[in-house]
């Protein structure tokens, strides 16, 4: 069976890179009838906060991404201490006592010999006398892991054949000072003891792919199907990293953004397939493959998600949206013809209120000075609400013959003097709406 993961840290909100990680194992585990497991990496006890578990859990149930069972890294604490005793044992597991500034000093100086930035093992050659006058000194170490020098290699599901040499990556450190398990021991043993199958994540994680396929089979285990999709960049191809706070999930979805719009371009950016509106995700998962996708930066422009919400909104029928509506106050008899007028014209549902702010209220009058004569002339030739579908199409031929205005000179001055804007519904079935007979507010 195929099983799949999603495991965010719980130190800030999901933002649209997470996202794209999150899509692309789900629906590979739903694809296959498989499973998908939220896997919650909080061994971080300083940075991990409660409410961002809460926060990744809404937001994944907002766009219906629901996984099939969740685990907590913090409770596997003695898991990941057993792993490392098993590497201890097997050599594979060594401490050491190196400052930032000694290391960062010791790479300085390989890259002035032209040599890659690689921790030198010097650990290795400290007696036992020396490592414990370290230890006094400075404390704990942190714990290395061994790795073999020699290539690792891998099919990727969507970079193909990758090779790595191994001695050209320093022993990733897997055990900080202060005891904490860093990510890369935690998921190693995460992915085994889970029978995690396949797994997808940004490619800026193929280094630490190739360490973690070491290390599994070290520990006996069969490593999962790795696939790295490529990295979002902005409209101009400028790094997303300072702006992914502004692209949380929970901003995009204050911001009006339908959960189906965000899926449906999620699924396909950076794929040979175009993007279109989905409006479930069975149907997204239908056209997945990862094959589909390429290696290359992918753009991605937050407004590319508004025209993919007006088009869902625009397909909605009143069931839908009814709640929200009677909340604005539109009376039950007003609301379909409320819905049929606004939808076509909104872009997201928070434009709603305005549109009903207008037909309650009334609107500014957009008037040119040289129509403000005839629009006054005009106003006065309208009764009070309510008014009807014949209201518009009676109004505008009284003044048609009072005043010898026709065409556009006739209607355009009405539709921004009636509304405050020069584009928009019908005025047939604007009229009906109106609570206010119009021209009330400044600028008549």
């Amino acid at each position: 069976m195929t099983v799949t993961r999603f495991a965010p840290s719980p130190t800030g909100y999901i933002h649209v890179g997470n996202l794209r990680t999150a899509l692309f194992n789900y629906l590979i585990a739903r694809k296959s009838g498989g499973e998908f497991v939220l896997r919650i990496d909080d061994t971080d006890p300083e940075r991990s906060k409660e409410e961002y578990v809460d926060a990744i859990k809404q937001d994944l149930e907002w766009l219906g991404l629901t996984w099939d069972r969740i685990e907590r890294q913090s409770q596997r604490l003695d898991r990941y201490e057993a792993a490392a005793e098993k590497l201890r044992e097997m050599g594979r597991f060594y401490e050491a006592w190196e400052t930032p500034t000694e290391l960062d000093l010791k790479r300085k100086k390989q890259l002035n010999m032209g040599k890659p930035p690689v921790y030198d093992r010097a650990a290795l050659g400290l007696s036992d006398e020396e490592k414990a006058a370290l230890r006094t000194e400075r404390g704990d170490g942190v714990w290395r892991f061994k790795l073999d020098h020699e290539r690792i290699t891998w099919e990727d599901g969507i970079l193909g054949e990758v090779s790595i040499d191994a001695a050209s990556v320093s022993d990733p450190v897997l055990i900080r000072a202060d005891g904490q398990f860093l990510y890369t021991l935690a998921s190693v043993v995460d992915d085994m003891e889970m029978g995690i199958t396949n797994v997808v994540r940004g490619n800026d994680h193929v280094t630490n792919t190739a360490t973690q396929i070491q290390m599994i089979r070290a520990l006996g285990g069969e490593p999962p199907a790795f696939a790295h999709h490529s990295l979002l960049t902005g409209p101009q191809g400028e790094s997303l990293s300072k702006r992914l706070g502004t692209l949380a999930l929970r901003d995009l979805r204050e911001n009006g953004v339908e959960p189906e719009a965000l899926l449906s371009l999620m699924a396909r950016l950076g794929s040979s397939q175009p993007v279109e509106l989905r409006l479930s995700l069975d149907e997204i998962a239908d056209g997945f493959e990862l094959e589909q996708f390429g290696s290359a930066p992918t753009k991605f422009d937050v407004e590319d998600l508004y025209p993919l919400t007006a088009k869902k909104l625009h397909g909605l029928e009143l069931e839908a949206v009814a709640d929200e509506v009677r909340a604005l106050g539109v009376p039950d008899d007003k609301a379909a013809a409320f819905w049929n007028v606004v939808r076509e014209n909104i872009t997201t549902r928070k434009e709603m209120a305005g549109w009903w702010a207008l037909f309650r209220d009334g609107a500014e009058p957009l008037v040119d000075e040289e129509d403000r004569e005839f629009v006054a002339q005009a106003f006065g030739m309208l009764g009070e609400p309510p008014y009807d579908a014949e209201t518009w199409g009676n109004w505008t031929t009284a003044v048609k013959e009072a005043t010898g205005r026709k065409g556009k000179k006739l209607f355009m001055p009405l539709r921004k003097a009636v509304t405050g804007l020069q584009r928009g519904p019908e005025m047939a079935e604007v009229m009906p709406l109106m609570q206010v007979k119009p021209g009330g507010k400044p600028g008549a």
